[in-house]
């Protein structure tokens, strides 16, 4: 399996940013996608998980500001956030398994996903 992100750089305060993130080689035809991040000094944080079979996960904190969607023909996981702030700066990194989210899905604990992108960078000033 492999996880390609694009989107990052940099955005204003209140802007919004998109994500995405193709993903191939999988077995499953219904892998579960999720989207994470980190910032400098702070554990991985989930923001949301979303798999073909529509079962779907996003955290509280962020579902106001946060759209996850999917094109379940490609593969290819998106990330809509918007109204961002500095505290969105971080690293953000696309994350999947090569079987359907679980019932636990809600929980987007980063050891639930074996494939991991490289990363991409956004910074919100």
């Amino acid at each position: 399996v492999q996880l390609v992100e694009s989107g990052g750089g940099a955005v204003q305060a209140g802007g919004s940013l998109r994500l995405s993130c193709a993903g191939s080689a999988f077995t499953s035809t219904n892998p579960c996608m999720g989207w994470f991040r980190q910032a400098p000094g702070r554990e991985r944080e989930g923001i949301g998980a979303l798999g073909t079979d529509g079962v779907s996960a996003v955290a509280p904190s962020l579902k106001d500001r946060v759209s996850i969607s999917k094109d379940s023909a490609t593969h290819t996981l998106y990330l809509q956030m918007n109204n961002l702030n500095p505290d969105d700066t971080a690293i953000y990194y696309c994350a999947a398994r090569d079987q359907r989210c679980g019932w636990n899905i809600y929980r987007l604990d980063p050891s639930d996903f074996a494939f991991w992108g490289q990363g991409t960078q956004v910074t919100v000033s």
